[in-house]
């Protein structure tokens, strides 16, 4: 640009068209200058937030949390147990803390976690759920913060152990320094803290619903508006659905929910309702059905748990 400035000013042309070259060049360069300087301003307007965790426990549950009573801690996790007994604990509800997507449900053989849940919450924020006795929820499903996503166990591939759940929260890589401080619990004082669930989408444990002796052994979710869950005793080989409001609790809407074991005529229950539909309970020795709505949003599952 410079170079043909100088050759049309040598060939006499007027300060005119001298003036006006320099006025484009001034605009091409605070253009340029614009779009290097947007996006920039832009990525620092869109940081990702923290996700708002909450503890993995059913609404106004008291646990008590500890993050020093063992040796395999490294960091910021906490194990949880409120039961009066060593064994009480077993069988108690767990929730996701957050919504996500479940990015691995599995028993670890190489690692002292067990059965093991980890969602992940956007952003490399995750959260980890050891130790589980049963795991409601497969690899890539979306899950919905409160939705029941397993049961308090004492499986672990490396130790012997009494139940409680390992929790964990994690950002990003490079574990242990990629742990994160659990939300209530102060790390300066350490030791036994109780803390109380404020996982209050639903008011209402699932597992409690139906009965004694049940357990949270599948979940699906509803769109944004619940999850259905099925339970199983082991005892008497019955399940038991719930389908649970996360939400707008204060108003009824169309709730259902339904389970068919293989070969018996099938039970359900449905209608305008505040927080739940069920419980229905059915004795299942072999494969269900199962399934639930709210509103439009509803799950239908084959023909499982056999």
């Amino acid at each position: 640009m410079a170079g043909s400035l100088t050759r049309v000013l040598a060939a006499g042309s007027t300060a005119i068209l001298a003036a006006t070259a320099l006025t484009a060049l001034s605009a091409a360069t605070s253009t340029a200058r614009s779009v290097t300087q947007g996006p920039a301003s832009t990525a620092s307007a869109a940081a990702p937030a923290k996700p708002s965790f909450r503890m993995p426990f059913p609404c106004r549950q008291n646990w008590v949390a500890n993050n020093t009573n063992s040796s395999a801690h490294v960091g910021e996790e906490l194990d949880f147990n409120r039961g009066s007994s060593s064994t009480a604990d077993r069988g108690d509800t767990v929730l996701a803390a957050a919504g996500g997507k479940v990015l691995t449900s599995t028993y670890s053989t190489s690692s002292g976690y067990g059965n093991f849940i980890v969602i992940g919450h956007g952003d490399g924020w995750q959260t980890y759920y050891a130790h589980l006795s049963t795991r409601a929820v497969k690899r890539g499903q979306t899950v919905s913060k409160g939705q029941p996503i397993g049961s308090v166990g004492d499986t672990s591939a490396e130790a012997d152990i009494t139940p409680h759940l390992h929790f964990e929260i994690r950002q990003g890589s490079g574990y242990p320094s990629n742990l994160r401080p659990v939300p209530g619990y102060n790390y300066g004082r350490g030791g036994d803290q109780t803390l109380t669930s404020r996982n209050c989408a639903s008011r209402r444990d699932p597992a409690k619903l139906c009965g004694s002796g049940y357990v949270v052994n599948d979940s699906a979710r509803l769109g944004r508006a619940g999850t259905v869950v099925l339970t199983w005793n082991g005892r008497k080989k019955n399940n038991c659905a719930v389908t649970l409001k996360l939400g707008n609790t204060d108003r009824r809407s169309e709730v259902g929910t339904y389970i068919t074991p293989k070969g018996k005529p099938g039970k359900a229950d449905s209608g305008r309702f505040f927080e739940f539909a069920g419980p229905v309970r059915t004795n299942s020795p072999s494969c269900v059905k199962w399934g639930g709505r709210i509103g439009g949003a509803s799950y239908n599952s084959p023909s499982e748990h056999c």
